[in-house]
């Protein structure tokens, strides 16, 4: 009995050795649960986007605030005018194709819009602890994922050693069962059925290899890396990790998660904005004063400075006396000038104005009401979000306790049954040996062998799988 344990060991630690050289071929990086939880939180691609979506946030608080701050824009424009136009800055016009330019600069301040302005930095403020708190909880869901997949990876290995061993136990049965068979101690029927426990044990094998396969690609895919990239992922000192806490308080465990649980803490922030967008609609219930001002001036290609005037020499008629019907005549004069400069006439035509603008609200077709009752109404719902966010966490939570205990029975369980089976095996392969026992009860015994190590193995994660989700609900680091 000895001798066949010995055995067994010596085969697992063969089967550990060729995989670590398996996987040492090409060039490997080795990955803890820290390092895989490190390298997920500063490349996945999703905690990326909502760290935008924050800074995006961040702007928008910024730019609320600037709101009330003064606008300041100004304006120009310059053409020709061709035909009869008026000539800036005079009470003339004329009809010669002229260059003319207006320039101006306006300044708008809101000096009360009902508290919206301020209500809206506020809201603004609240929008962006929701974006952080949807940034932390996004991290903490991957970081659970993380941790899930990593035992999964653990677990995933054993089962992968425990197949060695099974197809290194096949091996050693398919050969006694020849060498039985050759003496003519054994049947066909003992031969083949040997065999097919040999071909079991390699499809066991290779499914538990692809389940290896799979778990680490998805490690692989939480980090961002390559799914051709080599990594070894390292196991812990398991004889440690069974000595996990697997007795809670459900009680405690729940008034603690629900003050840093980052589900409710994002609810919570939900609902301050949707409290917050009451105000900043019964703002618009209120008139909006307002102050604007400007600066203008202008200038015309066609305006001239008179210089002086002269008699040209002719005497137009330009009407006649009534009653004697004389002639009424005027001395034609001209004046001569030159172009009023740029700079002169933008200061003849420079103008300032100032204004205050009150607009009140009379009837709008209720839509204010309409927006306060939807307002008030979006809050309610936010209300029973976070209520139904608590209600979730804390039945979450009950079932995560209860599962610990029964995971803990069932490992206890398994560990018991495992060590029965190993124990049967033993002896059925001694009189196995030496024709006491036939193949059918041999084959049935390694069966129960390598059914109870698959389940012992799971259980034994299930246990500290299920405590580490109740460190997550209590806000403590995760390791292993």
């Amino acid at each position: 009995m000895k001798q066949n344990i010995s055995v067994l060991k010596q085969a697992g630690l063969v089967v550990t050795f060729l995989l670590a050289a398996s996987f040492t071929v090409k060039a490997q990086e080795k990955i803890t649960l820290q390092a895989a939880v490190n390298r997920m939180l500063a490349n996945n691609l999703n905690i990326k986007q909502a760290q935008i979506t924050e800074a995006i946030g961040s702007v928008d608080l910024q730019q609320s605030k600037n709101n009330l701050l003064p606008s300041l824009n100004g304006s120009t424009s310059g053409g020709y005018n061709f035909g009869r136009s008026q000539i800036s800055g005079q009470f003339a016009f004329s009809q010669a194709a002229t260059f003319n330019a207006n320039g101006s600069v306006n300044m708008a301040l809101t000096l009360f819009q009902g508290g919206q302005l301020r209500n809206q930095i506020v809201q603004n403020r609240l929008l962006l602890d929701v974006n952080k708190s949807n940034t932390a909880k996004l991290k903490n869901d991957l970081t659970l994922n993380v941790v899930t997949t990593y035992l999964q990876i653990l677990v995933n290995q054993d089962l992968v050693t425990a197949a060695n061993q099974q197809v290194d136990i096949a091996n050693q049965t398919l050969q006694r069962s020849q060498i039985s068979f050759d003496a003519g101690r054994q049947t066909l029927a003992d031969l083949s059925q040997a065999k097919a426990q040999v071909a079991t044990a390699n499809l066991n094998l290779i499914n538990a290899q692809n389940q290896l396969n799979i778990s680490l690609l998805v490690l692989k895919q939480y980090m961002e890396m390559n799914p051709n990239t080599e990594i070894i992922v390292e196991k812990p000192d398991v004889s440690r990790l069974t000595n996990v806490k697997t007795l809670f308080d459900a009680n405690e465990v729940v008034r603690t998660a629900l003050g840093i649980n980052p589900d409710i803490k994002l609810a919570e922030a939900q609902e301050r904005t949707y409290s917050q967008s009451i105000k900043i609609a019964k703002g618009a219930f209120y008139p909006t004063l307002s102050m604007s001002s400007g600066l203008t001036s202008s200038y015309s290609g066609a305006r001239q400075t008179i210089l002086g005037s002269y008699e040209t020499g002719r005497t137009p008629t330009i009407g006649y006396v009534d009653g004697t019907n004389a002639l009424v005549k005027m001395r034609e004069t001209q004046t001569y000038g030159t172009p009023t400069p740029f700079r002169t006439q933008v200061s003849d035509n420079f103008s300032q104005s100032i204004y205050l603008s009150l607009q009140i609200p009379i009837f709008n077709r209720f839509l204010v009401r309409t927006n306060v009752k939807k307002a008030e109404l979006n809050f309610q719902n936010a209300q029973l979000s976070t209520q139904i966010s608590k209600n979730n966490l804390s039945k979450v939570i009950m079932q995560a306790v209860l599962d610990l205990n029964a995971a803990d029975k069932q490992y206890q369980s398994a560990t018991q049954t495992f060590e029965a089976n190993r124990d049967a095996l033993n002896v059925t392969q001694q009189r196995y040996d030496v024709g006491l026992v036939n193949s059918l009860d041999y084959n049935t015994a390694v069966t129960n062998f390598n059914k109870s190590q698959n389940d012992m193995i799971q259980a034994q994660y299930s246990v500290i799988f299920r405590s580490k989700i109740i460190d997550y609900y209590l806000g403590n680091t995760i390791t292993l």
